[in-house]
């Protein structure tokens, strides 16, 4: 448990800070697509290598990688716009995922990595998540001026001599990164909601970039602190549970939001409707 704990919170930091900016710069759907395309990088790596975890990795990496570049290429190369590239690379990949698994000799289970385990995780997986998080903090720290740009005004980023399809690319590269190194915790399914659940909480209580980022992490390392060891003592997914407190603390805050929870707008909307007949009357 200790491991994956360690694992859990390691990539929570990580996890917190670039799903904030999938969030604002509206590509929550893309980082599914990336989680799922990953799949006939494992199937061929089983198929070649047999269940080694190093070979399973670079190989989800490997069609990770090749999602998110090809979709960005195709983007700037053809008249089809990056949603859609998306799009149709996660279907042709997943389709071949399981076009490969369905062909292969043996009958795999594959839960562990589609869902995470606590009790699969490493020392070797622990030093991949501190590596994983140490870059993109560092490179969020670097880089932090492109990121702020190219996430609010992409276009004066880029007009201004910005490397913005540096920073996109680097940007989805960290992404496939923290995906795959979130394998043996989360699982590659469930492993983008420790990057847009926090995300998209905080982003219903903040209302500046430097507090979203900072609420962002704290509410992944909390629910993941929470859901490893719910995880623990009831034999669940790991990854199912930490998704599943983060989705709690989500569904309150949709609620409860100050300013922009259902409540809130619930009241307003039953203020105005009595001023008005106020006004009438």
């Amino acid at each position: 448990m200790q491991r994956g704990l360690i694992s859990a919170l390691l990539l929570s930091i990580s996890g917190g800070l670039l799903g904030s900016i999938l969030v604002l710069r509206r590509l929550s759907l893309m980082g599914d697509a990336l989680s799922h395309s990953v799949l006939p990088g494992i199937a061929i790596a089983w198929l070649l290598c047999g269940p080694s975890p190093v070979a399973l990795f670079i190989g989800a990496l490997i069609a990770g990688l090749l999602t998110a570049l090809g979709s960005a290429a195709l983007s700037r190369l053809t008249k089809v716009k990056e949603d859609a590239a998306f799009g149709s690379l996660f279907i042709v990949f997943f389709g071949a995922g399981v076009a490969l698994l369905s062909r292969l000799p043996v009958r795999i289970n594959l839960e562990n990595f589609l869902f995470g385990s606590i009790l699969s995780v490493s020392p070797s997986d622990i030093k991949l998540s501190l590596s994983v998080s140490a870059l993109t903090v560092v490179i969020f720290i670097i880089a932090r001026r492109g990121i702020l740009l190219e996430t609010f005004d992409p276009s004066f980023h880029r007009a201004t001599g910005g490397k913005g399809g540096f920073i996109h690319a680097l940007l989805l590269i960290l992404t496939v990164l923290n995906l795959v190194a979130g394998m043996q915790t989360m699982g590659v399914i469930l492993s983008l909601g420790l990057f847009l659940l926090p995300a998209v909480t905080a982003y219903l209580w903040c209302e500046t970039f430097l507090k979203l980022l900072l609420t962002a992490c704290i509410l992944a390392l909390i629910s993941s602190f929470a859901g490893i060891l719910i995880s623990y003592y009831t034999g669940i997914a790991s990854g199912a549970c930490i998704v599943l407190c983060l989705g709690t603390i989500f569904i309150i805050s949709v609620i409860f939001s100050p300013k922009h929870g259902v409540l809130r707008k619930l009241i307003e909307s039953i203020n105005q409707h009595r001023s008005v007949n106020h006004s009438l009357d």
